[in-house]
């Protein structure tokens, strides 16, 4: 409220200060716990979008373990350095020997000799025919295309087939290289002159072979196989083989088991997260700086115990996640052992992918086949209930936005109220004030007047 500079100049009674300390009194009864109130409330709200956002991260943990495409991935390991292998998700497991006899080479070929690249190499205007691999390219040349200039057009018309450069084989010795792109024995080179226009015969009848593209050959498993490529996507579906030199070696490709455990130690770290989250907003202390904010909230508090629970009752009957190496101490943190989880994929790797991620699950002792949605389904369902929208969490949400609403609300109106009174009291003190200051201006005057009277009658 802005300073009232006449008020109290009258009688020096009914001041601006002492209007101040009224309304600060009534503020401190009225405002302020509606204020702490509101602080309180924000809070909570700041500390649920954290919450939310850590249990957002457990869901997409949980999720990713409960995906079938988690199986999917393959490890491919190659003893020997013949060749390199990678697989696909998905693709076939199974060991195999690759033995490579030769690479697939590209064709190579020179000119011959040329005193300097800028040497002009046609006497006329014409062309030449270029042929690989059963495709034509003309290249244009005239009196003044040099040796350089029809490098550049190859590169230019037939790159994608032929790559062109010069060479400075000796002194006053150059040479124009083709190279194909690519490799295979279908990657014959020749150069024709079509116009007959060109001034010798280093491109045509001149040139020499300087590699001869052949196949690649090896053996799988023994049997005999060529390829125009030494990368290798036809062999078996899914792999991708490259072959890198001379030489047998020995590949096996496998589940990629690294995979799996890294989305499991992903999965124990965003549920240990969550539960230290969940155990200091709901902590219980007498202390109220060591009380969790939502020690007396319901909804946070059987998040952590349901949590907690679901753990020991997921798994379809068959068996719990403290079967596969899981376990939880008494502050609620979990663990694994990741010897239990390979021990449990190398006994029944099918077992373990329907414990997980759901299928079709075979007791070993009866034999009985049991169908699970799978442990990790079953938790994100169960953590849904919070998380999901419209689900307990986003009824919190929307719970403690409703409580800052009305709280605000309620602010306004007190501090319009006070507003109010304040304002017809600060009409009141002026008036009071210019009753005062009358009354005092009357008494002096007539003090004055006895005062007058007084020196009159003693004179």
């Amino acid at each position: 409220m802005a300073a009232i500079s006449s008020l109290g100049t009258g009688s020096g009674v009914l001041t601006q200060d002492v209007l101040d300390q009224l309304r600060k009194a009534d503020e401190a009864s009225r405002i302020t716990p509606i204020d702490l109130e509101l602080a309180l409330e924000k809070d909570k709200q700041s500390s649920m979008s954290d919450l939310n956002t850590t249990m957002k991260n457990l869901y997409d943990a949980m999720n990713e373990l409960a995906s079938n495409t988690l199986f999917d991935e393959r490890s491919a390991s190659v003893n020997g350095t013949s060749v390199e292998v990678s697989a696909d998700a998905n693709s076939d497991l199974q060991d195999f020997t690759l033995n490579v006899i030769n690479l697939a080479t590209k064709q190579i070929e020179q000119s011959g000799s040329f005193g300097a690249k800028t040497d002009t190499i046609a006497s006329a205007a014409g062309n030449l025919n270029l042929n690989i691999d059963g495709q034509n390219f003309t290249i244009n040349y005239d009196a003044t295309t040099t040796l350089d200039d029809l490098k550049n057009q190859i590169n230019s018309i037939a790159g994608s087939k032929v790559d062109a450069t010069i060479v400075q084989v000796a002194t006053g010795d150059y040479r124009l290289f083709l190279s194909s792109v690519d490799t295979g024995t279908n990657q014959d080179i020749t150069l024709t002159d079509n116009s007959g226009n060109l001034s010798g015969t280093q491109l045509t009848s001149g040139s020499s072979v300087v590699q001869a593209a052949v196949d690649a050959n090896f053996e799988f498993n023994g049997l005999a196989m060529t390829r125009t490529s030494n990368h290798i996507t036809d062999l078996i579906t899914g792999y991708n083989i490259t072959l890198k030199e001379v030489g047998s070696s020995d590949v096996s490709v496998t589940q990629n088991r690294d995979a799996i455990m890294s989305k499991i130690d992903s999965f124990v770290e965003k549920y240990n997260s969550a539960i230290d989250k969940l155990s200091a907003l709901t902590k219980n202390s007498s202390n109220k700086d060591d009380r969790g904010i939502f020690a007396a909230e319901s909804t946070v508090r059987n998040l952590r115990s349901d949590l907690q629970d679901m753990i020991g009752t997921v798994g379809g009957g068959v068996a719990s996640l403290y079967d596969y190496g899981f376990d939880v101490d008494k502050a609620g943190r979990m663990s694994v052992d990741k010897n239990v989880i390979n021990q449990k994929m190398d006994e029944n790797i099918t077992n373990f992918e329907a414990f997980f991620s759901g299928g079709d699950y075979t007791d070993p002792m009866t034999g009985t086949v049991t169908t699970l949605t799978g442990a990790f389904d079953e938790l994100t369902a169960q953590l849904g209930e919070y998380t999901k929208t419209n689900a307990y969490l986003s009824q919190l949400d929307d719970t403690i936005a409703n409580r800052i609403t009305a709280l605000e609300d309620r602010r306004a109106s007190a501090v319009e109220q006070l507003d109010s009174k304040y304002g017809i009291l600060k009409k009141k003190f002026i008036a009071y004030d210019l009753m005062i200051n009358r009354l005092n201006n009357a008494s002096n005057t007539f003090i004055q007047m006895i005062n007058a009277q007084y020196a009159t009658s003693k004179n």
